[in-house]
């Protein structure tokens, strides 16, 4: 059964760090684009981050660019979302989605999702 676990999500203070980790299992990670969305409080979710299968093509929205970095780990079939000079607009519930290629990530054709991890940050 496929599934996806996020962790490392609490509270930071602004400008500090946090590092939020995936765990895949039951589909071919390998192959598939992954990607990190958030829905803040009273808003509907957004993509914030995404990558081709093997990392060839790397996207992020603006509002993060230049403090968040995706990675993808294919041996043991992680994702992360490193988060630095966090800001308290980034307060949010990060989840880690998969698709079968970018494009349809693109389209929010998302195959697997996370159950989501909460991320505060206060001033």
């Amino acid at each position: 059964q496929a599934a996806l676990m996020e962790t490392g999500g609490g509270l930071a203070q602004s400008g500090g760090s946090l590092r939020l980790a995936c765990r895949a299992t039951g589909f071919d990670f390998c192959y598939s684009a992954m990607g990190w969305f958030r829905q803040p409080p009273g808003k509907e979710r957004e993509w914030v981050s995404r990558m081709s299968f093997l990392g060839g093509v790397v996207e992020y929205t603006d509002a993060v660019k230049g403090r968040f970095t995706i990675s993808k780990d294919n041996a043991k079939n992680m994702l992360y979302l490193q988060m630095n000079n966090m800001k308290p607009e980034d307060t949010a519930t990060y989840y880690c989605a998969a698709a079968i290629d970018l494009p349809k990530m693109r389209e929010g054709r998302i195959t697997h999702w996370g159950q989501g991890t909460l991320v505060t940050v206060y001033r």
